[in-house]
């Protein structure tokens, strides 16, 4: 059986699409680690850059390490590729789109399966200090816990 692609994006993949992917890795059910990849990339990367230090740190707060990240551009082959594509933002959405229209169906902007949110968007950290970095990762836990509910409804994989 292939492996179920998830790919996280955000702008340049050093902040909040690096997060949200070793959050989910970290919390997903133990039985999908032979049944999903996950990964990320940015819209406008610079391949090779590593986490932010501060996504870093906050993510080791939570005992989950990030430190090996490397960022990577997203390019139409990695969009076809993906089964999931699960953006930071509308605007991500849709450059995501605008590249390969035919993916509209497996597009998620993530903070869309948070009823409650009155902005689907996650604000990009990029250049502040630990305390937002803190702030991201916490809507991030929240909204990726959500996303394992979406998975299993999705790929009808058990939690």
């Amino acid at each position: 059986m292939n492996k179920l692609k998830i790919i996280f994006i955000c702008t340049g993949n050093t902040c909040r699409s690096p997060m949200a992917e070793g959050l989910l890795r970290e919390r997903m059910p133990e039985s999908w680690s032979d049944r999903i990849e996950i990964s990320s990339a940015g819209v406008f990367a610079s391949g090779g850059l590593p986490a932010a230090g501060e996504g870093v740190e906050a993510l080791q707060e939570k005992e989950i390490d990030i430190s090996a990240h490397s960022s990577t551009l997203l390019t139409d082959d990695i969009i076809e590729d993906s089964d999931l594509i699960v953006t930071m933002t509308g605007g991500h959405a849709s450059f995501v789109l605008s590249m390969v229209p035919e993916a509209s169906g497996k597009v998620l902007v993530i903070g869309t399966l948070d009823r409650d949110r009155d902005d689907p968007d996650i604000d990009d950290p990029i250049g502040q200090g630990i305390e937002v970095y803190r702030q991201t990762r916490d809507e991030l836990e929240k909204l990726t816990t959500l996303l394992i509910g979406e998975i299993s409804r999705r790929f009808n994989l058990e939690v």
